[in-house]
């Protein structure tokens, strides 16, 4: 990680032309009352100042930085949805699934999510309400 990271923001990184990168996106952000969470797409500003170099060449996983601590793949998704209120904290109990399988699953996804799930031709732009949660 570059050393000007943003340690006081939960970040999730997502792949900003991605369907259902943005779909991910769009279930935390509707249910995060609380507006803790904030996104930036790993194609953009803060990806770029944040990350690392080998981060910013893997654009088929979810990073989610926690507390300054780097998640990825099915680590930063449950972790993101688990910081929702109520009952999604429930999600945690997938960790039971050892990580080697649950990240091959995570792959498999992601190796064929244009595919499957087609893809923007360009990244996600927020709405007015989302402005501050939506990171350059």
């Amino acid at each position: 990680m570059n050393s000007n990271i943003i340690t006081d923001k939960n970040i999730i990184f997502f792949d900003g032309v991605c369907t259902i990168c943005n779909s991910f996106v769009d279930f935390l952000i509707s249910r995060d009352k609380s507006g803790k969470l904030y996104f930036a797409s790993l194609q953009g500003k803060t990806a770029s100042s944040t990350l690392s170099a080998s981060d910013l060449k893997n654009i088929d996983t979810v990073i989610y930085i926690k507390d300054g601590k780097t998640y990825y793949r099915s680590d930063a998704a449950l972790l993101a949805i688990s910081s929702l209120n109520g009952l999604w904290k429930s999600v945690l109990i997938f960790r039971v699934v050892p990580k080697f399988i649950r990240d091959r699953v995570y792959n498999f996804i992601a190796k064929n999510r244009y595919k499957w799930f087609g893809k923007r031709d360009a990244c996600r732009m927020p709405t007015e309400s989302e402005g501050s949660q939506i990171l350059a």
